[in-house]
């Protein structure tokens, strides 16, 4: 049977300079998930990277051994052993793997809690890991299921309904440190949507922007466009770090691109200018040896988490209520998984009553001489028609077992009736996997033509 498991870290349990060493672009998301898959346990795989955590959601079948190949993967791409990596990584399996992804998607692990912009991260996680085939019907449930949770929460609770954001915070933390930011000159580096968050914030406090970017220049221009800037390319970056009150920066570099020695040398031609840098990328954009230069005051996002923390208060009324849609959606998900393992053993029940049928018609097959067609019909359809109605409340309570009670009776059953070396049957690929059930209405048991037992004496 396969089993969820969740591997990741985050700003609750580890600092920057981990998270930044273990982010992943969203190429390298999906290259990550093909190395896991590349593991003997490892069935599903889909990886998410943000600013404040790297998470991976696995379906695997054996969890101790699965935990280790993909603990060593993301070890190795950190360049440290996996046993200091396991201090700082949390692995919840099974609805408790499930109950953290919700969290995720609904903003409730959230450095700022109720934050917008993760629910799209993990729908674009998704869609990625759907395009590329990495998922099945367990990780599509599990991923659908999260969406549907986040939603709810935003549309149900109050929790996201002040606009409070990184870069929001970064543009108020900006103004504290040096007070009004009319007119002040602030160089965004990036042009992604946290960029675009930074502009609007300084926007509304009377800042004027210069965008610095080379990639996505065209992006950058049409975000000059709407909040009165202009762009430069990344070569006219030291020069508006000369220019520059503040410095907010953003970017998906696996390098940092603001670089101590650099920036010592634009600092002598500031006569003495306090310089502002925010840093609210992951991997960090400036080197930290930066804040030690004379002038300059440099904050990241383990120093924004501070001022966060500091913030949140008008939030906190709606998590009770946030965290309940969260458990009745893990309640939901919980019975579709106990019934996913049912499957099996269910599948496997009416497949061996149907065996039983087919042996009992082929010892009686010598007897059907003067039978028609039609009544060699209803003798087959008879038969089945039994099978199923015997069966139905069986299934039936099979399907409504509860989590405790559901593995001892799954257990008995399968040694009651014989079926320990029966294969588990195959999970559909999508949808309720109940879908995959025999039928058992009374409806369906009707006496259709059938013609097993005229062909087997044809053959004879």
């Amino acid at each position: 049977m396969s089993e969820l498991l969740a591997l990741g870290i985050s700003h609750k349990t580890a600092g920057v300079e981990l998270r930044e060493r273990l982010a992943l672009s969203e190429a390298m998301a999906v290259e990550f998930a093909a190395q896991a898959l590349g593991t003997p346990e490892v069935r599903e795989a889909i990886a998410i990277s943000t600013c404040n955590r790297t998470e991976v959601y696995l379906v695997v079948g054996d969890p101790v051994r699965a935990e280790a190949d993909v603990l060593g993967l993301l070890a190795g791409r950190a360049g440290i052993r996996p046993t200091t990596l396991a201090e700082a990584i949390y692995s919840p399996r099974n609805c408790d793997a499930a109950r953290q992804l919700f969290r995720v998607t609904a903003g409730l692990e959230s450095m700022i809690v109720g934050e917008a912009e993760i629910q799209g991260q993990v729908k674009r996680a998704y869609e990625t890991a759907l395009r590329e085939g990495h998922t099945g019907a367990l990780g599509n449930r599990l991923f659908s299921a999260a969406l549907t949770t986040g939603k709810r929460v935003r549309t149900e609770t109050g929790i996201g309904s002040s606009r409070v954001s990184v870069p929001s915070v970064a543009v108020d933390l900006a103004a504290g440190v040096l007070g009004s930011l009319e007119n002040r000159h602030v160089t965004i580096l990036g042009a992604g949507e946290t960029s675009e968050l930074t502009a609007r914030a300084l926007a509304d406090q009377g800042a004027g922007t210069i965008f610095v970017a080379n990639r996505h220049a065209d992006r950058a221009l049409g975000l000059a466009q709407r909040f009165g800037g202009s762009v430069v390319g990344l070569d006219g970056l030291p020069e508006q770090l000369a220019l520059a009150d503040i410095v907010v920066c953003s970017t998906a570099s696996p390098h940092a691109i603001v670089g101590a020695d650099e920036l010592e040398l634009v600092v002598s031609r500031r006569e003495g200018r306090p310089l502002l840098l925010i840093d609210i990328a992951v991997p960090r954009d400036v080197d930290p040896r930066c804040g030690e230069l004379p002038g300059v005051t440099l904050y990241d996002m383990d120093d924004l988490q501070e001022v966060v923390e500091r913030n949140l208060s008008t939030r906190s009324a709606e998590v009770p209520r946030a965290q309940e849609i969260v458990e009745e959606e893990i309640h939901r998900f919980a019975r579709w998984l106990g019934q996913l393992d049912t499957l099996p053993t269910v599948s496997a029940l009416h497949e061996h009553a149907g065996a039983l049928v087919e042996q009992i018609l082929a010892e009686n097959e010598g007897r059907w001489e003067s039978a028609s067609k039609r009544d060699l019909a209803r003798v087959d359809a008879i038969a089945r028609a039994v099978t199923k109605r015997l069966l139905h409340e069986p299934t039936i309570r099979l399907r409504s077992l509860s989590e405790e009670r559901g593995h001892a009776s799954l257990e008995l059953v399968r040694e009651l009736f014989g079926l320990r070396d029966t294969a588990p049957a195959e999970e559909p690929a999508r949808g309720d996997p109940l879908d995959a059930l025999p039928a058992t209405d009374a409806a369906e048991t009707g006496l259709a033509e059938v013609r097993s037992l005229d062909a087997r004496r044809r053959r004879g």
